[in-house]
Protein backbone atom coordinates (compact mmCIF):
# COMPACT_ATOMS: atom_id res chain seq x y z
CA UNK A 1 0.00 0.00 0.00
CA UNK A 2 1.32 3.40 -0.62
CA UNK A 3 2.61 5.91 2.28
CA UNK A 4 -0.76 7.97 1.38
CA UNK A 5 -2.99 5.28 1.99
CA UNK A 6 -1.55 4.52 5.10
CA UNK A 7 -1.57 8.33 6.01
CA UNK A 8 -5.32 8.21 5.74
CA UNK A 9 -5.64 4.91 7.37
CA UNK A 10 -3.58 6.61 10.74
CA UNK A 11 -5.98 7.93 13.50
CA UNK A 12 -6.86 11.63 13.21
CA UNK A 13 -3.90 13.56 13.61
CA UNK A 14 -5.67 15.57 17.07
CA UNK A 15 -4.36 12.47 18.91
CA UNK A 16 -1.01 12.04 17.62
CA UNK A 17 -0.29 9.33 20.88
CA UNK A 18 -2.62 6.88 19.33
CA UNK A 19 -1.13 7.61 15.79
CA UNK A 20 1.55 4.63 14.22
CA UNK A 21 5.03 5.00 12.81
CA UNK A 22 4.43 3.51 8.60
CA UNK A 23 6.15 0.30 9.36
CA UNK A 24 4.03 -0.76 12.21
CA UNK A 25 0.42 0.11 10.77
CA UNK A 26 2.02 -2.37 7.73
CA UNK A 27 2.53 -4.67 10.04
CA UNK A 28 -0.45 -4.68 12.24
CA UNK A 29 -2.83 -4.19 9.09
CA UNK A 30 -0.91 -7.59 7.57
CA UNK A 31 -0.62 -9.67 11.02
CA UNK A 32 -4.54 -9.23 10.81
CA UNK A 33 -6.27 -13.05 11.17
CA UNK A 34 -9.14 -11.74 9.02
CA UNK A 35 -9.85 -10.59 5.40
CA UNK A 36 -9.07 -6.80 5.61
CA UNK A 37 -9.27 -4.70 2.08
CA UNK A 38 -9.60 -1.30 1.25
CA UNK A 39 -11.99 0.22 -1.87
CA UNK A 40 -12.16 3.34 -3.07
CA UNK A 41 -15.31 5.25 -4.53
CA UNK A 42 -15.93 2.92 -7.32
CA UNK A 43 -14.87 -0.60 -5.55
CA UNK A 44 -11.29 -0.88 -6.57
CA UNK A 45 -9.07 -2.75 -4.74
CA UNK A 46 -6.31 -0.73 -3.19
CA UNK A 47 -4.86 -2.90 -0.68
CA UNK A 48 -5.61 -6.40 0.42
CA UNK A 49 -3.47 -7.85 3.10
CA UNK A 50 -2.09 -11.84 3.16
CA UNK A 51 -5.68 -13.05 5.07
CA UNK A 52 -7.85 -11.32 2.04
CA UNK A 53 -5.49 -12.69 -0.62
CA UNK A 54 -6.15 -16.44 0.78
CA UNK A 55 -9.84 -15.48 1.39
CA UNK A 56 -9.89 -14.39 -2.71
CA UNK A 57 -7.77 -16.86 -4.19
CA UNK A 58 -6.07 -14.05 -5.93
CA UNK A 59 -3.03 -11.98 -5.18
CA UNK A 60 -3.27 -8.45 -4.78
CA UNK A 61 -1.05 -7.62 -7.88
CA UNK A 62 -3.91 -9.84 -9.36
CA UNK A 63 -6.87 -7.63 -7.60
CA UNK A 64 -5.22 -4.50 -7.95
CA UNK A 65 -6.55 -4.75 -11.98
CA UNK A 66 -10.30 -5.63 -10.82
CA UNK A 67 -12.92 -4.32 -9.29
CA UNK A 68 -15.40 -6.46 -6.45
CA UNK A 69 -17.99 -6.14 -9.35
CA UNK A 70 -15.37 -8.70 -11.08
CA UNK A 71 -15.58 -10.91 -8.14
CA UNK A 72 -19.63 -10.71 -7.31
CA UNK A 73 -22.47 -10.10 -8.77
CA UNK A 74 -24.30 -6.18 -8.60
CA UNK A 75 -27.34 -7.97 -6.52
CA UNK A 76 -24.82 -9.34 -3.41
CA UNK A 77 -25.60 -7.73 -0.21
CA UNK A 78 -22.12 -6.89 0.05
CA UNK A 79 -22.34 -3.83 -2.41
CA UNK A 80 -25.38 -2.80 -0.09
CA UNK A 81 -23.72 -2.71 2.83
CA UNK A 82 -20.99 -0.56 0.72
CA UNK A 83 -23.46 1.87 -0.54
CA UNK A 84 -24.74 2.27 3.42
CA UNK A 85 -21.22 3.18 4.63
CA UNK A 86 -20.65 5.98 1.76
CA UNK A 87 -24.17 7.15 2.37
CA UNK A 88 -24.09 7.52 6.38
CA UNK A 89 -20.39 7.72 6.21
CA UNK A 90 -20.35 5.56 9.14
CA UNK A 91 -19.90 1.56 9.86
CA UNK A 92 -22.01 -1.04 9.09
CA UNK A 93 -21.73 -4.54 9.84
CA UNK A 94 -24.14 -7.38 7.94
CA UNK A 95 -24.01 -11.13 8.78
CA UNK A 96 -24.42 -14.66 6.82
CA UNK A 97 -23.86 -13.27 3.65
CA UNK A 98 -23.62 -15.91 0.96
CA UNK A 99 -20.46 -14.82 -1.71
CA UNK A 100 -20.85 -16.98 -4.58
CA UNK A 101 -19.68 -16.37 -8.26
CA UNK A 102 -17.74 -18.46 -10.79
CA UNK A 103 -14.89 -17.26 -8.92
CA UNK A 104 -16.01 -16.89 -5.34
CA UNK A 105 -18.00 -19.44 -3.41
CA UNK A 106 -18.16 -18.48 0.31
CA UNK A 107 -20.98 -18.92 2.63
CA UNK A 108 -21.80 -17.60 6.53
CA UNK A 109 -19.93 -14.55 5.93
CA UNK A 110 -19.99 -11.43 8.50
CA UNK A 111 -19.07 -8.21 6.54
CA UNK A 112 -17.80 -4.46 8.32
CA UNK A 113 -17.45 -1.62 6.55
CA UNK A 114 -16.19 1.42 7.69
CA UNK A 115 -15.50 4.83 5.64
CA UNK A 116 -12.09 6.13 5.38
CA UNK A 117 -13.05 10.32 5.84
CA UNK A 118 -9.47 11.56 3.98
CA UNK A 119 -10.48 9.27 0.71
CA UNK A 120 -13.52 10.60 -0.37
CA UNK A 121 -15.84 6.95 -0.91
CA UNK A 122 -13.06 5.12 0.65
CA UNK A 123 -14.36 1.96 2.77
CA UNK A 124 -12.19 -0.64 5.01
CA UNK A 125 -13.73 -3.92 4.57
CA UNK A 126 -13.18 -6.83 6.68
CA UNK A 127 -14.62 -10.17 5.99
CA UNK A 128 -14.73 -13.20 8.39
CA UNK A 129 -15.67 -16.49 7.04
CA UNK A 130 -17.84 -18.81 8.83
CA UNK A 131 -17.41 -21.34 6.80
CA UNK A 132 -14.39 -22.71 8.68
CA UNK A 133 -15.69 -22.44 12.16
CA UNK A 134 -19.13 -23.84 10.67
CA UNK A 135 -16.55 -27.31 9.17
CA UNK A 136 -15.15 -27.45 13.18
CA UNK A 137 -18.56 -27.31 14.76
CA UNK A 138 -19.28 -30.13 12.04
CA UNK A 139 -16.55 -31.86 13.15
CA UNK A 140 -16.98 -31.68 16.94
CA UNK A 141 -20.47 -33.10 16.42
CA UNK A 142 -19.44 -35.68 13.88
CA UNK A 143 -16.85 -36.99 16.72
CA UNK A 144 -19.66 -36.92 19.15
CA UNK A 145 -21.86 -38.69 16.90
CA UNK A 146 -19.15 -41.31 16.22
CA UNK A 147 -18.49 -41.85 20.07
CA UNK A 148 -21.92 -42.98 20.37
CA UNK A 149 -21.56 -45.16 17.14
CA UNK A 150 -18.66 -46.75 18.63
CA UNK A 151 -20.48 -47.43 22.16
CA UNK A 152 -23.53 -48.56 19.64
CA UNK A 153 -21.00 -51.16 17.73
CA UNK A 154 -19.45 -52.71 20.98
CA UNK A 155 -22.87 -53.02 22.66
CA UNK A 156 -24.67 -54.99 19.49
CA UNK A 157 -21.10 -57.39 19.16
CA UNK A 158 -21.93 -58.06 22.45
CA UNK A 159 -25.32 -58.19 22.72
CA UNK A 160 -26.38 -58.87 19.35
CA UNK A 161 -23.70 -61.16 17.86
CA UNK A 162 -24.18 -64.02 20.31
CA UNK A 163 -27.26 -64.44 20.22
CA UNK A 164 -27.72 -64.24 16.47
CA UNK A 165 -25.07 -67.56 16.24
CA UNK A 166 -27.97 -69.54 18.07
CA UNK A 167 -30.78 -68.87 16.30
CA UNK A 168 -29.15 -68.50 13.05
CA UNK A 169 -27.83 -72.72 14.22
CA UNK A 170 -31.09 -73.22 15.33
CA UNK A 171 -32.38 -72.13 11.62
CA UNK A 172 -30.53 -74.69 10.04
CA UNK A 173 -31.62 -77.14 11.99
CA UNK A 174 -35.30 -76.59 11.59
CA UNK A 175 -34.49 -76.36 7.29
CA UNK A 176 -32.87 -79.73 7.51
CA UNK A 177 -36.14 -81.45 9.37
CA UNK A 178 -38.68 -79.06 7.67
CA UNK A 179 -41.34 -80.88 6.03
CA UNK A 180 -42.13 -78.64 3.20
CA UNK A 181 -40.53 -76.12 1.00
CA UNK A 182 -42.54 -73.25 2.74
CA UNK A 183 -41.29 -73.98 5.93
CA UNK A 184 -37.48 -74.61 4.33
CA UNK A 185 -38.03 -71.09 2.55
CA UNK A 186 -38.87 -69.56 6.49
CA UNK A 187 -35.94 -71.44 7.52
CA UNK A 188 -33.91 -69.44 4.82
CA UNK A 189 -35.49 -66.22 5.46
CA UNK A 190 -34.20 -66.19 9.16
CA UNK A 191 -30.73 -66.95 8.31
CA UNK A 192 -30.25 -64.24 5.75
CA UNK A 193 -32.00 -61.86 7.93
CA UNK A 194 -29.51 -62.93 10.79
CA UNK A 195 -26.36 -62.61 8.06
CA UNK A 196 -27.50 -59.08 7.67
CA UNK A 197 -28.03 -58.33 10.78
CA UNK A 198 -24.52 -59.37 11.55
CA UNK A 199 -23.06 -57.67 8.53
CA UNK A 200 -24.54 -54.62 9.82
CA UNK A 201 -22.90 -55.23 13.69
CA UNK A 202 -19.74 -56.00 11.43
CA UNK A 203 -19.42 -52.29 9.73
CA UNK A 204 -20.64 -50.78 12.76
CA UNK A 205 -16.78 -52.18 14.12
CA UNK A 206 -14.96 -50.01 12.25
CA UNK A 207 -16.41 -47.05 14.61
CA UNK A 208 -14.97 -48.47 17.64
CA UNK A 209 -11.58 -46.77 18.84
CA UNK A 210 -8.68 -48.77 17.61
CA UNK A 211 -5.29 -46.95 18.19
CA UNK A 212 -3.87 -45.54 14.63
CA UNK A 213 0.19 -45.67 13.63
CA UNK A 214 1.03 -42.52 11.61
CA UNK A 215 3.99 -42.30 9.81
CA UNK A 216 5.43 -39.81 7.08
CA UNK A 217 3.12 -40.51 3.86
CA UNK A 218 4.53 -39.36 0.47
CA UNK A 219 0.49 -38.25 -0.20
CA UNK A 220 1.15 -38.13 -4.10
CA UNK A 221 2.27 -42.13 -4.35
CA UNK A 222 -1.20 -42.60 -2.39
CA UNK A 223 -2.96 -40.54 -5.01
CA UNK A 224 -1.16 -42.17 -7.72
CA UNK A 225 -2.42 -45.74 -6.33
CA UNK A 226 -5.88 -44.37 -5.89
CA UNK A 227 -6.71 -43.44 -9.66
CA UNK A 228 -4.91 -46.69 -10.43
CA UNK A 229 -7.42 -48.68 -9.36
CA UNK A 230 -10.25 -46.34 -10.01
CA UNK A 231 -9.61 -46.95 -13.43
CA UNK A 232 -8.86 -50.00 -13.87
CA UNK A 233 -12.75 -50.46 -11.87
CA UNK A 234 -15.76 -48.46 -11.04
CA UNK A 235 -14.26 -45.06 -13.01
CA UNK A 236 -13.12 -46.58 -16.12
CA UNK A 237 -15.66 -44.77 -17.91
CA UNK A 238 -14.33 -41.32 -16.52
CA UNK A 239 -11.49 -38.80 -16.94
CA UNK A 240 -9.55 -38.32 -13.64
CA UNK A 241 -7.12 -36.03 -14.11
CA UNK A 242 -4.34 -34.53 -11.54
CA UNK A 243 -3.71 -31.29 -10.23
CA UNK A 244 -0.39 -31.40 -7.80
CA UNK A 245 1.84 -29.38 -5.86
CA UNK A 246 5.47 -31.37 -6.91
CA UNK A 247 6.79 -29.31 -3.95
CA UNK A 248 4.56 -30.75 -1.42
CA UNK A 249 6.15 -31.74 2.05
CA UNK A 250 5.39 -35.55 3.12
CA UNK A 251 1.89 -35.63 5.35
CA UNK A 252 1.65 -36.99 8.67
CA UNK A 253 -0.92 -39.86 8.17
CA UNK A 254 -1.65 -43.67 7.90
CA UNK A 255 -1.42 -44.70 4.65
CA UNK A 256 -3.56 -47.42 4.57
CA UNK A 257 -6.02 -45.75 5.71
CA UNK A 258 -5.50 -42.95 3.49
CA UNK A 259 -6.06 -44.77 0.51
CA UNK A 260 -9.24 -46.39 2.22
CA UNK A 261 -10.24 -42.40 2.48
CA UNK A 262 -9.34 -41.59 -1.18
CA UNK A 263 -11.03 -44.76 -2.60
CA UNK A 264 -14.31 -43.89 -0.77
CA UNK A 265 -14.46 -40.15 -1.97
CA UNK A 266 -13.32 -41.25 -5.33
CA UNK A 267 -16.01 -43.93 -6.02
CA UNK A 268 -18.63 -41.19 -4.50
CA UNK A 269 -17.77 -38.82 -6.85
CA UNK A 270 -18.03 -41.68 -9.66
CA UNK A 271 -21.26 -42.96 -8.81
CA UNK A 272 -22.29 -39.46 -8.70
CA UNK A 273 -21.28 -37.97 -12.20
CA UNK A 274 -22.86 -38.40 -16.17
CA UNK A 275 -21.02 -41.49 -17.20
CA UNK A 276 -20.90 -39.33 -20.57
CA UNK A 277 -19.07 -36.31 -19.73
CA UNK A 278 -18.31 -36.63 -16.18
CA UNK A 279 -14.93 -35.64 -14.52
CA UNK A 280 -12.78 -36.18 -11.50
CA UNK A 281 -9.68 -34.07 -10.18
CA UNK A 282 -7.38 -35.04 -7.49
CA UNK A 283 -5.23 -32.16 -6.58
CA UNK A 284 -2.97 -30.96 -3.73
CA UNK A 285 -1.54 -27.88 -2.17
CA UNK A 286 -0.46 -26.11 0.40
CA UNK A 287 -2.25 -23.42 2.38
CA UNK A 288 -1.96 -22.25 5.89
CA UNK A 289 -4.56 -24.13 6.94
CA UNK A 290 -6.36 -23.88 10.50
CA UNK A 291 -4.81 -24.43 14.20
CA UNK A 292 -6.73 -26.60 16.05
CA UNK A 293 -6.55 -27.87 19.63
CA UNK A 294 -5.47 -30.78 20.75
CA UNK A 295 -7.67 -32.89 23.14
CA UNK A 296 -5.90 -32.89 26.81
CA UNK A 297 -2.68 -30.43 25.96
CA UNK A 298 -2.15 -27.03 24.88
CA UNK A 299 -0.61 -27.91 21.68
CA UNK A 300 -2.31 -26.77 18.54
CA UNK A 301 -2.13 -28.38 15.82
CA UNK A 302 -1.19 -26.72 11.60
CA UNK A 303 -3.04 -28.06 8.85
CA UNK A 304 -2.07 -27.57 5.58
CA UNK A 305 -1.56 -29.80 3.30
CA UNK A 306 -4.77 -29.93 1.41
CA UNK A 307 -5.83 -33.01 -0.51
CA UNK A 308 -9.07 -32.41 -2.67
CA UNK A 309 -11.10 -34.86 -4.79
CA UNK A 310 -13.43 -32.38 -6.85
CA UNK A 311 -16.26 -33.92 -9.28
CA UNK A 312 -18.21 -31.88 -11.92
CA UNK A 313 -21.72 -33.64 -10.60
CA UNK A 314 -24.85 -32.25 -9.59
CA UNK A 315 -24.31 -31.92 -6.09
CA UNK A 316 -25.38 -32.78 -2.80
CA UNK A 317 -28.65 -31.74 -1.90
CA UNK A 318 -28.86 -28.99 0.83
CA UNK A 319 -30.95 -31.17 3.09
CA UNK A 320 -28.57 -33.55 4.08
CA UNK A 321 -25.01 -31.31 3.54
CA UNK A 322 -25.29 -30.57 6.93
CA UNK A 323 -25.38 -33.90 8.32
CA UNK A 324 -23.30 -35.60 5.30
CA UNK A 325 -20.69 -37.25 7.38
CA UNK A 326 -22.77 -38.49 10.60
CA UNK A 327 -23.50 -42.33 10.35
CA UNK A 328 -26.53 -43.53 8.53
CA UNK A 329 -27.01 -40.30 6.14
CA UNK A 330 -27.15 -41.10 2.71
CA UNK A 331 -28.70 -39.98 -0.71
CA UNK A 332 -27.71 -43.19 -2.38
CA UNK A 333 -30.67 -45.64 -3.13
CA UNK A 334 -29.89 -48.49 -1.23
CA UNK A 335 -27.20 -46.76 0.95
CA UNK A 336 -26.23 -47.60 4.58
CA UNK A 337 -25.29 -44.07 4.94
CA UNK A 338 -21.92 -45.65 6.73
CA UNK A 339 -19.32 -44.62 4.10
CA UNK A 340 -18.54 -40.89 4.52
CA UNK A 341 -19.46 -40.97 8.31
CA UNK A 342 -16.12 -43.79 8.57
CA UNK A 343 -14.27 -41.11 5.93
CA UNK A 344 -14.93 -38.45 8.39
CA UNK A 345 -13.48 -40.86 11.78
CA UNK A 346 -10.61 -41.78 9.74
CA UNK A 347 -9.35 -38.48 9.01
CA UNK A 348 -9.98 -37.30 12.90
CA UNK A 349 -8.03 -40.00 13.78
CA UNK A 350 -5.24 -39.10 11.80
CA UNK A 351 -5.62 -35.38 13.07
CA UNK A 352 -7.02 -34.09 9.91
CA UNK A 353 -10.83 -32.27 8.98
CA UNK A 354 -12.15 -32.92 6.07
CA UNK A 355 -14.89 -30.32 4.36
CA UNK A 356 -17.21 -30.67 1.78
CA UNK A 357 -18.41 -27.57 -0.82
CA UNK A 358 -20.57 -28.63 -3.21
CA UNK A 359 -22.96 -26.38 -5.90
CA UNK A 360 -24.44 -27.88 -8.93
CA UNK A 361 -21.66 -28.58 -11.29
CA UNK A 362 -19.05 -28.72 -8.94
CA UNK A 363 -18.50 -30.72 -5.65
CA UNK A 364 -15.09 -30.58 -3.26
CA UNK A 365 -14.02 -32.92 -0.94
CA UNK A 366 -11.05 -31.49 0.79
CA UNK A 367 -8.63 -33.08 3.38
CA UNK A 368 -6.70 -30.79 5.69
CA UNK A 369 -3.51 -32.53 7.20
CA UNK A 370 -0.79 -32.08 9.29
CA UNK A 371 2.75 -32.30 8.26
CA UNK A 372 5.56 -34.90 10.20
CA UNK A 373 6.42 -33.55 13.44
CA UNK A 374 9.99 -32.31 14.02
CA UNK A 375 13.03 -34.91 15.40
CA UNK A 376 12.99 -34.46 18.66
CA UNK A 377 15.91 -32.54 19.94
CA UNK A 378 19.15 -34.34 21.32
CA UNK A 379 20.03 -33.15 24.67
CA UNK A 380 24.04 -31.57 24.58
CA UNK A 381 25.04 -34.64 26.27
CA UNK A 382 23.41 -37.29 24.95
CA UNK A 383 25.60 -39.48 22.76
CA UNK A 384 23.24 -40.59 19.54
CA UNK A 385 21.77 -43.78 20.13
CA UNK A 386 22.40 -44.07 23.53
CA UNK A 387 19.08 -44.76 25.58
CA UNK A 388 18.80 -42.32 28.87
CA UNK A 389 18.45 -45.27 31.17
CA UNK A 390 22.20 -46.58 30.16
CA UNK A 391 23.80 -42.70 30.18
CA UNK A 392 25.51 -42.43 33.43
Amino acid sequence: MSDVLFSRLRPHPAKPARSLPLPEAAAILSALPMPAVVLDAENRFRYVNPAAELFFQLSFPSLATLRLGDLLPEDSRLFALLAQVRQHEAPVSDHDLTLESPRLHRRGVSAHGGPLPEMPGGVVLTLQDGSTAQMMNRQLNFLGAARGASAMAEMLAHEVKNPLSGIRGAAQLLEQAAADDGDRELCQLIQDEADRIRNLVDRMDMFSDRPVELAAVNIHQVLDHVRRVAQTGFAAHLRVTEDYDPSLPQVWGNRDQLVQVLLNLVKNAAEAVDPAGGEIVLSTAYHHGVRIAVPGSRERVHLPLQVSVRDNGPGIPDAVRATLFEPFVTTKRGGQGLGLALVAKLVADQGGLIECDSRPGRTVFRLSLAMPPPPPRRTGGATPGLRSRDRA
